[in-house]
This record gives C-alpha cells, sequence and structure tokens, in this order.
C-alpha cells in the first residue's frame, strides 16, 4: 500500500503559547510542522491592543519568574536571563506587594533570599524564647564579632533596634502586630524550599479553606494571603485546589512579579518568530480533526501524521467532543491614563478590604514604560469576577480611594472583558492531565495543567515529547508543503 500524500509530520490548531512552545520543541527536533490560527494575529487570550500609542492587555495575567534565574549581585536582575526564551524581556514589580486596608497602604510578602530567610526563622525563634544558634566568630568582611561592623542583625530587612517603635507602631504594624510579618517571612521561606513533590501530595481542599490552617494570624491571612491568591489564581473566593494554590505561593515566595516588555502579546510573537518562515498559518479556521489530518474551511483537508490541540478548552471540545470543559473565572482590565501617576512606584497594589471591585491594580507605566507614550501614564486595574453594571465609574471610584488621590480627570482607554478567562482549577485538579488522547490525537493548553502561563508551556513542552515518542523519528520524513489553494464559496 501507498503511503498517503502528508503535507506535514504535525498540525497544530492554536497559535497560543502552548501550541507555539510545542511547535518550537517540534520543528528543533526536525519534525515539520504546521500551526494554523482562525484569528489574524498569535497569542490568543494573550493578546495586546495598541490604541494611541498605549499598549493595553486583555487579561495581563502575572508572571511569577523564579529568583534562581536572576544573578544575586544585580540590583535588578537582567530580565533576558529570567527565561530560557533569548530576546523575551521582563520587567519587574518592586518585591513584594503594596496592600491596602483601613484606608493605608503597606508593604508586605517581601521574598526572602537565603541569608533572608535564616534571618526570618532566627528571629521567630527569639520571639518564641529559643536559643539563636551561636554566631561564627567573623563575618565574611572579616571584622570582630563584638564591633559596630561584626554585629550581624538577626532579620536584615528589619530596621534596627532603634526603630523597633516605629515598626511595631507603623502602618504595617498596625496591620499585623510586630510578630506575624516575622512569621510571614518564615512561612514564605519554608514554603520556597519544599519540593513541588510535597506540595502536590497535600492534602487538597479549596485554598480558601486550606489557609486557615497554615498557623498565621487571621489577620495576616485575610489582610495578605487572600487579596495575594486572589491575584495570582484570579479566583476572587479562593475555589482553587489548595495544591496549586501552593504552587502560587512557592512560586511568589522563590521569585518576582514581572511584566513582558511591550504587552503580553510579546511572548506569543517571540515564540511565532522562532519557528521557521512559514510554519505559523494565520486566518485558517479548522472544522474537524482526526488522528492523520484536518478539514479548514478555507483550504480543504490537509493530512499529516499528529495533530494537536493546542485551543482553549471550549474550542477545543467543539472539535472533539467528549473533552471535559472546566468552568472559567471571569475576567476585566479597565486601563486609565493620567498625567500625574499615583504614588506607588513599580509596586503591585491590592485591596484587602474588598472596598470595591478592583483586586489589584498598578501604575505598569512605571513598571514597563514602553507600554505608554513618553510623557503619559498607563494605570491597569483588574476586576475578578462579573464586572458591575457600570463598570468604569465604580472602577474609578474604587482607584480614588486606593491611591488616595482623585480620578475625576483620568481618561479611560480601554475596558476589556473576558468571560472565559482564567480555568477554574477546583479541587480535585490533576495538573498533569494526559496530553495524549490516542496515537497520532494530542491536546495541550493551561485547561491540561495549571491555568497560568508556566502551566501553558509546561502542558506544550508534554505534548511535543509525547509526539516525538510516537512518532519514533528524530527528524522528519519529508518537507512541508503549501496549503491547499482555496475552495470557491
Amino acid at each position: 500500500m501507498l503511503e498517503p500524500a502528508y503535507q506535514a509530520d504535525v498540525v497544530v490548531v492554536g497559535a497560543g503559547v502552548a501550541g507555539l512552545w510545542a511547535a518550537r520543541r517540534l520543528t528543533s527536533a526536525g519534525v515539520t510542522t504546521m500551526v494554523l490560527e482562525a484569528a489574524h494575529g498569535v497569542g490568543g487570550r494573550m493578546a495586546t491592543e495598541r490604541v494611541d500609542g498605549f499598549r493595553l492587555d486583555r487579561i495581563g495575567q502575572l508572571l511569577t519568574v523564579p529568583r534562581t534565574s536572576w544573578p544575586a549581585s544585580a540590583a535588578h536582575p537582567d530580565p533576558r536571563r529570567a527565561t530560557a526564551l533569548d530576546g523575551l524581556v521582563l520587567r519587574p514589580f518592586a518585591p513584594g506587594v503594596l496592600v491596602h486596608s483601613d484606608g493605608r497602604r503597606h508593604r508586605a510578602g517581601i521574598p526572602a533570599t537565603a541569608r533572608g530567610a535564616r534571618g526570618a526563622l532566627h528571629a521567630v525563634r527569639a520571639l518564641a524564647g529559643v536559643p539563636r544558634p551561636a554566631p561564627a566568630p567573623r563575618n565574611r568582611a572579616g571584622a570582630p564579632p563584638g564591633s559596630a561592623a561584626g554585629r550581624a542583625r538577626p532579620f536584615p530587612d528589619a530596621p534596627p533596634p532603634a526603630r523597633l517603635d516605629r515598626y511595631r507602631h507603623g502602618d504595617r504594624g498596625r496591620q499585623f502586630g510586630i510578630v506575624a510579618p516575622l512569621r510571614l517571612r518564615a512561612e514564605l521561606a519554608r514554603l520556597a524550599d519544599t519540593p513541588v513533590e510535597r506540595l502536590l501530595a497535600r492534602p487538597e481542599l479549596p485554598a480558601g479553606q486550606a489557609l486557615a490552617a497554615r498557623g498565621l494570624p487571621a489577620r495576616t491571612v485575610d489582610g495578605f494571603l487572600r487579596p495575594l491568591l486572589a491575584a495570582l489564581l484570579s479566583d476572587p473566593d479562593l475555589t482553587t485546589s489548595s495544591r496549586c494554590a501552593d504552587l502560587a505561593l512557592r512560586a511568589f515566595a522563590s521569585g518576582r512579579l514581572c511584566l513582558p516588555e511591550g504587552g503580553a502579546q510579546a511572548l506569543p510573537e517571540l515564540l511565532a518568530r522562532t519557528l521557521p518562515p512559514g510554519t505559523v498559518r494565520t486566518g485558517v479556521r479548522v472544522t474537524s480533526v482526526s488522528a492523520n489530518g484536518v478539514a479548514t474551511a478555507e483550504h480543504g483537508e490537509i493530512r499529516c501524521r499528529a495533530v494537536l490541540l493546542a485551543t482553549g478548552a471550549r474550542a477545543a471540545a467543539e472539535l472533539l467532543p467528549g473533552l471535559r470543559v472546566p468552568d472559567f473565572h471571569p475576567v476585566t482590565v479597565v486601563h486609565h491614563t493620567t498625567d500625574e501617576p499615583p504614588p506607588t512606584g513599580t509596586c503591585l497594589l491590592l485591596d484587602a478590604d474588598r472596598g470595591g471591585p478592583v483586586a489589584h491594580t498598578a501604575v505598569v507605566s512605571r513598571v514597563d514604560p514602553s507600554r505608554a507614550p513618553a510623557g503619559r501614564t498607563l494605570v491597569s486595574s483588574t476586576v475578578l469576577g462579573p464586572p458591575p453594571a457600570d463598570v468604569d465609574t465604580v472602577v474609578r471610584g474604587h482607584l480614588s480611594r486606593l491611591y488616595g488621590t482623585s480620578t475625576a480627570r483620568w481618561e479611560t482607554l480601554a475596558v476589556h472583558h473576558t468571560a472565559e478567562a482564567v480555568p477554574a482549577m477546583r479541587p480535585p485538579h490533576d495538573p498533569r492531565r494526559p496530553v495524549r488522547l490516542l496515537a497520532g490525537l494530542y491536546v495541550c493548553g493551561d485547561h491540561r495543567d495549571t491555568s497560568t502561563v508556566q502551566g501553558a508551556l509546561r502542558s506544550g513542552r508534554r505534548a511535543s515529547a509525547a509526539i516525538l515518542a510516537d512518532l519514533g523519528a528524530a527528524g522528519s520524513m519529508h518537507a512541508a508543503d503549501p496549503l491547499p489553494t482555496a475552495r470557491a464559496a
């Protein structure tokens, strides 16, 4: 029997980050790959709209970059070392977050370095009356331990003893007290050192219920952990699996929150540029799939040796009935511009009081200046859950309280509402859902892993590995053919 005429080894349906990452790995292994995208651009939900020189994300998911990817000696990390993708530039937020509570803003949750983690544990022991181990005879600089230069502070980021009263009774102290920040830092330090496998083996509960078992004060949980997890998971009610919440907190504790320079779409656009010319075909609608080909509305049938569905969960289920469609968390992003930037610098601002619809907000043009024209300020705010009826008016009032400034003269650039923005990860949740449906038919996306950008990339990597194993060949068996001529309607 003659082998059928294949037009590519693998057809990837969908040009989001999962499909593009899988295509990159496949083409790197010598497998000819064709990526078909129904839209006229790549990225899927990681889309960035350009309006009058501003770059406005439609969803604006936060990226958490491991601290180990950054040089410890630099005051600011080298963004290019934060990822395996050469050319991607990440702009970091300030360490930790700003939390608005009881009408005040305070810094919280600054991830500890290795030295900071030890300091936090020593501070907790001291507060509990446990003796601290004796220090080494000399410090790293060689100064005697009794000298002023040789006395090491047990908690490097805490104020010196003379300022302890101000630290205890300041804004941060009023919210948490003196002990809670130290216990929080110790908890984050322990979490950063916990292997992922151990986190995934913990009992699984809704994240909101699991927080109560951490042993931290209720004001610390409600004033920091809940709003932080809501921002990281896009889940205001914290119904997410506690295992996924632990993974998100671990990433926060061991890394930094970042934004891709130029907008969220910079990542999928970079992935598309790394592929061989002609690999990505936009404006091609796939109407059906099988293990050895796909049917398109514009170009008829395309034959291949394997098909990878890399669309969203609902689109994948429409092409393959029977695939599970999860619930989704809706997200609304409101973008404003002003000539007078709020005084929060590069911090992410959370609302612990839930005094309005905004879950988190930031002056993103301070974090990434390329997102706004020179001399203009871009403030992006995220509403989780169903938005209020008059969303812009309500958001303006809430932002005025959060930033402590009038928003009457702010100009609204865009309001982006995405009903199916982030797949829900309610327990029981399997963060490693199978990507191989049968020989020749595969599926990937954030709905097969964790509903984060990193989860989408991991699922794409797992799917490409399964395809390469099933094809059983290191290289391509043929060159990719052009698409068939469009048929007349």
